[in-house]
């Protein structure tokens, strides 16, 4: 019988740059898209099994996990010179003030071994793993941008819970901080293709912050409900996403039209990184957020849809999106694209309208802090109480997805008995290798 997971905080620091942050960069000015972007938090967890040489070494395990914590806190450190905004506060909705507060590190032991979680994923045990933005505040009740957290497993192995402000940055940003910070771990001498120069602020160049937009702005409201969880659905395809988002899309309309005895319009919203689309490609190394999202739509005398005709339907809304953008985007362009998002999915009455974010192709596989490389990679909050929101990730090997859904449990119960959907995954698969 396995073990009760329990999570014991060992301590709470935090961390700043390992040098000041220089005058000239200590205000990193918000792009339009960074002030639109909710006020959420957005979670990653990394999980490292032991080698096999030191599961059974119990003596060893405690100067290992000092050993690590150290690395970890020191190449924390030194990571955030490069990104020197996380380790700030934000002024306002119009900037990030670099001063050099720091970022929270959480050290934390665990009463099981690792394996317990890689073979029954759990979300409510995954969420423990992940460092809290609101409980991790401050003696003065300051906040932090970056939080993370160091989980040490009796058998030995480790998980890196982060969690960061979503303003600070999207999944792009996330990936580049991730991987950095792993390079400098790891001791390379050569991190010129990891660390990136100061691209801070370089997108608010492009599309400058809107003065009406400088005081706090009412968030953009999701519907919140009752919603239960699935993962994976797994489609090895060489149009992976795609092929993965209609088979998705057709089967949650297929619950939500049962549920609800009609046929109803439905959208799906799919966030395109807009660095891979626009030109020139300058922006790809471009830091914070810098993301848009198109929408195919199917309507209402449609009754019965095939995961080709969806595939169409979302490979016709791309090609719009990019024609309209490819040469640049405003910041009415922005505003008019978050105004619509809002009445697709943040409506009590949108049942049959999802939204998708596909972190897939994004290195997060390769983030080697010194004891190899993650064996699963998991995204264990943030929608998790929010109607029709379906996360993408890329599983270990590149090839499969893992699909994260959370939907109304009446129509989440017909999702996880769909028979078409059954034939090509695995609903919370083991992740032990």
């Amino acid at each position: 019988m396995a073990t009760e997971m329990k999570v014991e905080v060992i301590s709470k620091e935090t961390i700043k740059p390992s040098s000041p942050t220089p005058h000239h960069l200590r205000i990193s000015n918000l792009s339009v898209f960074d002030q639109v972007t909710s006020e959420v938090y957005v979670q990653l967890l990394l999980f490292y099994p032991s080698s096999s040489d030191e599961v059974n070494n119990i003596d060893h395990h405690h100067s290992l996990f000092a050993e690590r914590s150290i690395l970890l806190k020191t190449s924390l450190s030194e990571t955030l010179t490069y990104f020197y905004p996380l380790a700030g506060e934000f002024k306002y909705n119009s900037s990030i003030s670099c001063n050099d507060h720091g970022a929270a590190f959480v050290e934390a032991r665990v009463n099981c071994p690792i394996s317990q979680i890689l073979g029954e994923p759990d979300l409510g045990m995954q969420k423990q793993l992940v460092p809290n933005h609101i409980e991790c505040r401050t003696q003065s009740g300051k906040g932090y941008l970056l939080l993370v957290q160091a989980n040490f497993f009796e058998c030995g192995g480790v998980a890196i819970g982060v969690t960061i402000s979503h303003k600070a940055g999207d999944a792009h940003t996330f990936s580049k901080f991730i991987n950095s910070w792993a390079a400098i771990a790891l001791g390379s001498t050569t991190t010129t293709d990891v660390v990136p120069p100061a691209q801070f602020g370089a997108a608010a160049s492009l599309l400058p912050p809107l003065e009406f937009l400088n005081s706090p702005q009412p968030p953009l409201e999701f519907v919140h409900e009752n919603c239960s969880k699935a993962a994976s659905t797994t489609v090895p395809n060489p149009t992976r996403v795609e092929v993965v988002s209609a088979l998705i899309w057709k089967c949650v309309m297929e619950a939500s039209r049962s549920n609800l005895g009609s046929v109803r319009p439905s959208a799906w919203c799919q966030v395109v990184n807009m660095r891979k689309i626009m030109d020139p490609p300058m922006t790809v190394d471009l830091l914070g957020n810098f993301f848009g999202y198109f929408v195919a739509k199917t309507e209402e005398s449609e009754v019965n849809h095939d995961v080709q005709s969806l595939v169409a339907e979302m490979r016709k809304g791309f090609e719009e999106f990019k024609v309209n953008f490819t040469n640049g985007i405003s910041g009415e362009d922005v505003l008019q694209l978050c105004k619509e998002l809002g009445d697709l999915i943040g409506k009590v009455d949108t049942d049959n309208n999802y939204c998708s974010t596909s972190w897939c192709r994004f290195p997060f596989y390769k983030a080697n802090f010194g004891w190899g490389k993650p064996s699963w990679i998991s995204i264990p909050a943030g929608a998790v109480e929010i109607k029709n929101i379906i996360s993408l990730m890329d599983e270990r090997d590149g090839n499969g997805i893992e699909a994260r859904l959370s939907l109304k449990e009446e129509n989440m119960a017909l999702v996880e008995s769909n028979q078409e959907l059954l034939a090509y995954a695995s609903l919370n698969p083991s992740v032990v290798l």
